[in-house]
This record gives C-alpha cells, sequence and structure tokens, in this order.
C-alpha cells in the first residue's frame, strides 16, 4: 500500500513537471512579424525633428533589438518582402525644477532657471510590403527621460560648460532610442 502511494505521487509529479514543460514551450512560442514574414528590410529612419543625427540611433537600436531576438532577420531591401519605415516625428525639451533666482544673487532679479529637462520623442513604424506597398502593421510610439541641466555652483561664476548639455542630451537620446525600440519589437513580434 505505502509503495503503491510512492508510486502515484511519483508519477503525478512527473505528469505535472511534464505538463509545465509543454505550457511552458506552448506559451512562449517563436516571434515574428504580423503575417509571419522573417527578413525585412530596415532603411534609415527619416528625421522630421530639428535634433539632427538621432535617425541613426534610432535605426540601429531596433537593428540591434531584431539581431538579439533573431525574431526577424534584417536583409537588404532587394531580398525582403516587406520594409520597416521609421519616421522620427517630434523631439521636444521642456524645462522643469524651475526656480527664480533670489534678489541677492549676480543673476537679474526675476530671472528663472530651469534645473532640470524632459526629453520627449514621437516616433511612427510602418511595416510596408514592398510588392503593393500597402500597410501590414503601424503604430504611433511615445518616450521620454528627463536629465539634470548644468549648474552653476562656484559662486562669482554665471555660465557652465556648454558642451555638459549636449553631451547629456546626446546620452539620454540614446538611452530613449534603446528603451522606444525594445518596445517597438516587442509590440511587432507579439503573438496572441
Amino acid at each position: 500500500m505505502e509503495s503503491m502511494k510512492r508510486t502515484f505521487f511519483i508519477i503525478f509529479g512527473l505528469s505535472l513537471f511534464i505538463s509545465s514543460c509543454v505550457h511552458y514551450q506552448l506559451g512562449t512560442g517563436r516571434r515574428s512579424l504580423t503575417g509571419g514574414y522573417q527578413q525585412v528590410a530596415l532603411p534609415l529612419f527619416k528625421n522630421k525633428s530639428m535634433e539632427p543625427g538621432i535617425e541613426v540611433e534610432f535605426t540601429n537600436a531596433l537593428m540591434q533589438e531584431f539581431q538579439r531576438s533573431k525574431a526577424v532577420k534584417v536583409v537588404d531591401k532587394n531580398l525582403s518582402e516587406v520594409e520597416l519605415r521609421g519616421t522620427i516625428e517630434s523631439v521636444s525639451y521642456v524645462p522643469g525644477g524651475l526656480k527664480t533666482a533670489e534678489p541677492s544673487s549676480v543673476m537679474p532679479s526675476g530671472s528663472v532657471i530651469a534645473t532640470a529637462y524632459t526629453i520627449q520623442v514621437r516616433l511612427r513604424i510602418e511595416l510596408i510590403k514592398k510588392h503593393d506597398q500597402s500597410v501590414v502593421w503601424s503604430g504611433s510610439f511615445s518616450g521620454e527621460r528627463g536629465y539634470s541641466a548644468p549648474q552653476v555652483t562656484i559662486p562669482g561664476i554665471n555660465s557652465v560648460n556648454p558642451n555638459y548639455n549636449l553631451s547629456a542630451r546626446r546620452l539620454q537620446m540614446g538611452l530613449i532610442a534603446n528603451d522606444m525600440m525594445i518596445e517597438v519589437h516587442d509590440r511587432m513580434t507579439e503573438t496572441f
């Protein structure tokens, strides 16, 4: 009787284990683009914003995401059935942490200083069939990230290194590109 119970629990436990493995396998099926396309052309994104050069970062971030996941192979335009077109619609810099200069400071009375900025990016992605130019899939995406503004911390000095702001903007833009392209990839290749 005891050995029969033990055998039952072993078989029961083994069946649960095998069943969970099978369900895990089924639940995480292979990802692909809508329509089952496995090869896609990825031309350089269009940039409608006033921020020069960021289209390269966004295009490269999406290409790296596809290479990492192996869900889709990025190929030359001549070898693909579909083309992925990205357009950076806008980039804006919103000042934050505003504070008014003290009347006793070296700044003119009533001056407002931004201590932080938020970068906001909006873009649109379309998956286009090459033979008839029909849209297979499209989506709009937005992302944002904040960074500290250059700060004057030494009394008597009223200017800061202008390269800091450019450097901070570029760093944050790269991080936004990575975050947004992960979301683009996941939404484009999600399975239902």
